[in-house]
């Protein structure tokens, strides 16, 4: 599964990037590929370009703001979550979006 997402957190540190670790960790665990950009304090890391959207099978939006650029991922399955459902239960949440998916 290509997955692409973002993390964003209230205040834009800690939450952000580790929800992003957790998710990566998790899909390269599940044989997944995942980039994940970041809306952070110090701004946009790791931006999704349009081939990175295109060629995504799913979109995790993993935050706890409003986030930046969502009209890039219309007409592809978005699932949205809090960034600490992601750092608590990204395996659990990747196995409800593969079965979703009737990918696992």
């Amino acid at each position: 599964m290509n997955i692409v997402g973002i993390t964003a957190c209230t205040a834009g540190i800690a939450h952000t990037y580790i929800a992003k670790e957790k998710l990566v960790k998790a899909a390269e665990a599940r044989h997944h590929h995942a980039k994940i950009e970041t809306q952070g304090t110090i701004g946009v890391e790791d931006e999704l370009t349009a081939e990175d959207v295109k060629n995504a099978d799913v979109v995790i939006i993993a935050a706890d703001i409003g986030i930046k650029g969502r009209e890039r991922f219309e007409g592809k399955r978005v699932v949205e979550v809090a960034t600490s459902t992601l750092i608590k239960s990204p395996n659990m949440l990747l196995e409800k979006i593969e079965q979703k998916l009737q990918l696992g």
